[in-house]
C-alpha cells in the first residue's frame, strides 16, 4: 500500500519514505500498470514547465526529469518557451498560462520571477521553483544548498593547495548565483584568505559570457591558479581560453563548475564540478505537484521545501598548485 500510495503521488507518505520507494522503483526497473494507473485523480492533470535557461545541457537534464515524472503518473506535460519576455509579457503570459494547467514547474530563472509567481498565487494554480537560491513561501521549491555546495568546491581546491582562485559569477538575475558566490567566500574567510575583488568576474551562466571574464583574470599581473566557474557552461569556456593561451588544465590552471551537465563531460580535460541532480529534481517536482493539487480538493494548501542532496564531482580538470601566483605563461 505504501509503494502504491508513493507511486499515485498521495501526500500520506513522509518525504524520506517516499525518497526510499523512489530508489527502490529505480533499481528494480518497476514499471506501473497504466491500466490502474489511469484510475489516479491526477490522471489528466496537465503541467506545464516553463523556461528560459540558456544552457542546452541543463535543459536536457530538466526535461528528462519531467518526461520521466509525467510519464510515470500519467499526467501530462505542457513545454513553453518565454525567453526575452519582459516582466509585463510574463505576467500576461502566466495569466493566460493558469486557465489551461493544474500545476506548472518554474526552473531558474522564472522560479524568482515575482510576477510570474504572484499570477500564479492568485488563479490558485500550484507551482514548484526548481533550483532557487532561497526557499520562496509562496510555492514549492526543489533545490539543492548552493552556499554549503560552492564553500564544499571552493574548499577541495584549497586544499589542493590553491590560494589565489578566481571566480566567474553567475547571472545577476538569480539568487542561486548570489549563494554560490556567499559559499566561495565564506571557505576563504575560514582558510584565512584575503579575499581579492580582482579575482571576481561576472558571468551569465552562459559559455560566450565567460570568455571575456576568463581573459581578464589570466591578464592579471598575478592570475588565479584556479577558478571557479558559476555553472558548466562557463567553466567549459574557462578551458577553451586557457587552452588558447598555451596553459596546461590542470597542471598551470585548475577549473571546476557547477551542476555536472553534459558539459562537464564533454570537455577536456573533464570537470570537477558539483552535481546538483537536475533530472531527479524535476522528477520530484511533479510527484510535489500532483500531492498538491489532490490536496486542493479538500482545500488544504501546503507549500514543501524540499533540499536533496549535492555531490562532488572530482575529475581531472584540478591538480595540486605546482606554480606561484603569477607564473602562468600566456
Amino acid at each position: 500500500m505504501t509503494v502504491s500510495r508513493v507511486i499515485n503521488g498521495h501526500s500520506t507518505v513522509r518525504e524520506s519514505t517516499r525518497e526510499r520507494v523512489m530508489q527502490a522503483v529505480s533499481q528494480l526497473g518497476y514499471i506501473p500498470n497504466q491500466a490502474a494507473s489511469s484510475l489516479a485523480a491526477a490522471q489528466d492533470a496537465r503541467i506545464a514547465l516553463i523556461y528560459t535557461n540558456p544552457s542546452a545541457g541543463y535543459l536536457r537534464e530538466l526535461l528528462l526529469g519531467a518526461l520521466h515524472g509525467t510519464a510515470r503518473t500519467a499526467a501530462q506535460l505542457v513545454i513553453d518557451d518565454w525567453d526575452g519576455l519582459d516582466p509585463s509579457a510574463e505576467r500576461k503570459a502566466a495569466r493566460a498560462l493558469a486557465k489551461g494547467v493544474a500545476g506548472v514547474i518554474l526552473p531558474p530563472p522564472l522560479c524568482e520571477s515575482k510576477v510570474v509567481i504572484e499570477e500564479l498565487v492568485n488563479a490558485g494554480v500550484p507551482a514548484v521553483a526548481i533550483a532557487s537560491g532561497r526557499f520562496n513561501h509562496d510555492i514549492s521549491s526543489v533545490r539543492v544548498d548552493d552556499f554549503l555546495a560552492s564553500k564544499e568546491l571552493t574548499e577541495y581546491l584549497i586544499q589542493m593547495g590553491h590560494t589565489r582562485i578566481g571566480c566567474i559569477k553567475g547571472h545577476p538575475n538569480q539568487t542561486a548565483s548570489t549563494r554560490r558566490f556567499e559559499g566561495y567566500q565564506a571557505a576563504l574567510k575560514e582558510a584565512g584568505i584575503p579575499f581579492d575583488t580582482a579575482l571576481v568576474q561576472q558571468g551569465y551562466f552562459t559559455y560566450r559570457s565567460a570568455l571575456p571574464a576568463v581573459e581578464t583574470l589570466l591578464a592579471l599581473r598575478k592570475p588565479p591558479s584556479a577558478i571557479f566557474a558559476g555553472n558548466d557552461d562557463m567553466a567549459a569556456a574557462a578551458i577553451s581560453v586557457a587552452h588558447r593561451r598555451g596553459l596546461d588544465v590542470p597542471r598551470d590552471l585548475s577549473i571546476v563548475g557547477f551542476d555536472d551537465t553534459s558539459a562537464a563531460t564533454t570537455v577536456w580535460p573533464e570537470l570537477t564540478t558539483i552535481r546538483q541532480p537536475i533530472a531527479t529534481m524535476a522528477d520530484s517536482a511533479i510527484d510535489i505537484l500532483l500531492r498538491t493539487i489532490r490536496r486542493k480538493e479538500n482545500d488544504t494548501r501546503v507549500v514543501v521545501d524540499h533540499v536533496v542532496a549535492h555531490q562532488l564531482i572530482k575529475r581531472d580538470s584540478v591538480a595540486p598548485c605546482a606554480a606561484p601566483a603569477g607564473k602562468l605563461r600566456g
